[in-house]
C-alpha cells in the first residue's frame, strides 16, 4: 500500500506528463477526440481509486495508456448497445406512425444523405460524413485530402459547431433535396471506395473489399433514385472498371501488382462489360461529362486493351487533358504525365512532373512516378533516392514492398 501523498504526487505527475500523449494516442486510434479525453479522464479517476490499494504500478504510463485504450473500447461498445436497444426499444413500444423513410429505403445511404447537408462547406460535410457514416478513421480521412490529421479533426468539429449553432435539421431528405446533395454523396463514396482500393494505412489489408463492395451497393442504389443523373453513372463505372481488377493487383506474396504487370485474365470480365456500357450510354447522351465520368472513360480505355502495349495512350492523354479543365489539381496533373510519358517520353514527362514538387512533396505517388521516370532515363542514384522518399510516405504494405524490390533492383 502507498502513502496518500506518494500517490497523489505520482498520479500529478502522470498527469503532466502523460495525459496529451494518452488523448492523442486513442485519438489516432478512435478517430473521435472526445471519446479519447473522457477515456483518459476515467483512466486517471480509476488511478485515484486502486493505487492506495494496489501500489503505483512500475510503469505508470503504460498502465493508464492501457487503462484508458479499455475505457475507449468499454464505451464504443456501450454506445453500440444503446444504440440498437434504442431502435428495439422504439420498435417495440412506439405506437404511433413511424418516421417517414422518404425516397431512400437504405439505412446507411439515407443517413449519408442526411450529413452531406448544403449548408456545411463540401470539405467539412465530406469530412464529417466520412467519419460519421463511412467509418474511416481520422488518418485515413487525412490522407485521402492530403492534409493534416489536426486540419481534418478541425473540420468535423467545426461542422458539429454549426450544426448545432445554426439548427441545421437532422433530417431524412425529401426527393426535392437528393440534387442539392448527391455531389457531396459522390464524393464520399468515392474516397470509400479509394480507401478500399487501396488502402492508406499499414494496419489493414492492402485491399479491402468490403469497402468497395459496400460503395459499389451504395452508388448502385443512388443510380436508381437519379438514373438521368451522368456523374453517378460515372462513377458506377468508375468503381466497376476498377474494381475488376482487384484480384490482380496483389501477388501472392503480398506485393502490389501495377496495370502494367497485371494478368489480364484474371480481370472480371462482367464487370468490365458492365462498366463499359454504362460508359457508352453517357458517351451517347451528348451531354459534356463531369469528373467521374471523365475518369469512368479513361480506365475504359484500360480495360479494352488486351495487352499494355495495345492501349491507345493518345485517347488517354487527351482524356486526361479534359479531366484537367474539369479538375486542375496537381494529382490530376501528375496522372496525365504518366500517361503523357508513354507517348512524349520520360524526360518530358520528369520536367513537367518536378515542377509540381512543391504541391506533392508530401504526397507518396508523386515520388514513386519520379522514381520510375528517373529509372527509364537510366539516373539510378536520383531513383533511389526518389524510391527511398516513396518508401519512407508510403503506408499501404503491398505498395512498399514493391517500391523497395523496384528500388532494389537498381542494384
Amino acid at each position: 500500500m502507498s502513502s496518500d501523498s506518494a500517490v497523489q504526487e505520482a498520479i500529478t505527475r502522470a498527469h503532466h506528463e502523460e495525459w496529451a500523449r494518452i488523448v492523442a494516442s486513442l485519438t489516432k486510434r478512435f478517430g473521435d477526440l472526445d471519446i479519447a479525453e473522457e477515456a483518459a479522464a476515467e483512466a486517471f479517476a480509476t488511478a485515484v481509486t486502486r493505487w492506495p490499494d494496489d501500489g503505483v504500478p512500475p510503469n505508470p504510463g503504460a498502465w493508464l495508456t492501457t487503462t484508458a485504450n479499455r475505457k475507449a473500447i468499454d464505451r464504443i461498445r456501450r454506445e453500440a448497445k444503446r444504440d440498437d436497444k434504442h431502435k428495439e426499444a422504439r420498435i417495440l413500444s412506439d405506437d404511433g406512425p413511424p418516421e417517414p423513410l422518404g425516397v431512400i429505403d437504405d439505412e446507411r445511404l439515407r443517413l449519408i444523405f442526411t450529413c452531406c447537408h448544403p449548408a456545411l462547406a463540401m470539405e467539412a460535410r465530406v469530412a464529417l460524413t466520412l467519419r460519421m457514416v463511412g467509418g474511416l478513421t481520422v488518418p485515413e480521412i487525412a490522407r485521402a485530402f492530403l492534409v493534416q490529421e489536426s486540419t481534418v479533426g478541425q473540420r468535423i468539429t467545426r461542422a458539429k459547431a454549426k450544426i448545432k449553432a445554426t439548427r441545421i435539421p437532422y433530417r431524412v431528405p425529401a426527393a426535392e433535396d437528393l440534387p442539392r446533395r448527391v455531389s457531396g454523396v459522390l464524393a464520399v463514396l468515392f474516397l470509400v471506395f479509394n480507401e478500399g482500393y487501396l488502402a492508406s494505412g499499414p494496419d489493414t489489408d492492402p485491399v479491402r473489399h468490403e469497402l468497395t463492395a459496400e460503395a459499389i451497393r451504395l452508388t448502385r442504389l443512388i443510380r436508381t433514385l437519379m438514373p438521368a443523373n451522368g456523374e453517378v453513372a460515372g462513377l458506377l463505372a468508375l468503381m466497376l472498371l476498377t474494381e475488376a481488377r482487384r484480384t490482380a493487383r496483389v501477388s501472392a506474396s503480398g506485393e502490389l501488382v501495377t496495370l502494367t504487370d497485371q494478368d489480364r485474365g484474371a480481370w472480371d470480365v462482367v464487370l468490365i462489360a458492365e462498366g463499359h456500357q454504362l460508359v457508352r450510354e453517357r458517351l451517347a447522351a451528348g451531354v459534356a461529362p463531369g469528373r467521374y465520368q471523365v475518369l469512368a472513360a479513361i480506365n475504359a480505355v484500360h480495360t479494352s486493351a488486351r495487352d499494355v502495349r495495345d492501349t491507345d495512350w493518345s485517347q488517354v492523354v487527351a482524356l486526361y487533358d479534359q479531366l484537367v479543365r474539369i479538375d486542375p489539381s496537381p494529382i490530376v496533373a501528375l496522372n496525365r504525365w504518366i500517361a503523357a510519358a508513354e507517348l512524349d517520353g520520360p524526360d518530358v514527362a520528369l520536367a513537367a512532373v518536378d515542377r509540381l514538387e512543391d504541391k506533392l512533396a508530401g504526397y507518396h505517388p508523386y515520388h514513386a512516378t519520379r522514381a520510375e521516370l528517373l529509372r527509364r532515363l537510366g539516373r539510378s542514384q536520383q531513383s533511389r533516392a526518389a524510391y527511398d522518399k516513396a518508401i519512407e510516405l508510403a503506408e499501404n504494405t503491398a505498395e512498399v514492398a514493391y517500391l523497395s524490390r523496384r528500388r532494389d533492383q537498381l542494384g
